[in-house]
């Protein structure tokens, strides 16, 4: 999980992203971000509807596994990012750990919040 300090608080704060933010959408989850001049980082939250399945306890492991890889490449955010992950596959569920790492990361480098190309390149040589 991702410290206090990188979570959003308050139902305004995902307004502001989903009303104003650019959005990067791929096949099972789309990114939503800003940049927040008044932060001096980011912050991260991780939607998944009950649309995306009935089961809370699916919908909550789906989010601890892309919070989780958040945090471990947390040093490649660059700036003060809003950063909104909204989850609309059921297929996330079920996706191994590498897949779902290499579809988030990449998500970010094309939402430019991820500048620094290792993120993607280190988890690849990780799992090899």
């Amino acid at each position: 999980m991702i410290s206090r300090a990188h979570r959003f608080h308050g139902y305004n704060a995902l307004k502001y992203v989903y009303g104003h933010g650019q959005t990067v959408r791929g096949q099972l989850l789309a990114t939503k971000y800003i940049v927040n001049r008044r932060r001096s980082s980011y912050r991260a939250a991780v939607v998944v509807s009950r649309k995306v399945h009935k089961s809370a306890v699916v919908r909550s492991r789906i989010r601890r596994r892309i919070y989780e890889i958040i945090r471990t490449n947390a040093e490649h955010i660059t700036g003060p990012y809003d950063i909104v992950i909204l989850v609309f596959s059921e297929n996330v569920a079920t996706l191994e750990s590498s897949k779902l790492r290499e579809t988030v990361l990449e998500q970010l480098e094309r939402a430019d919040v991820i500048t620094d190309g290792h993120a993607i390149v280190n988890t690849k040589e990780q799992s090899a």
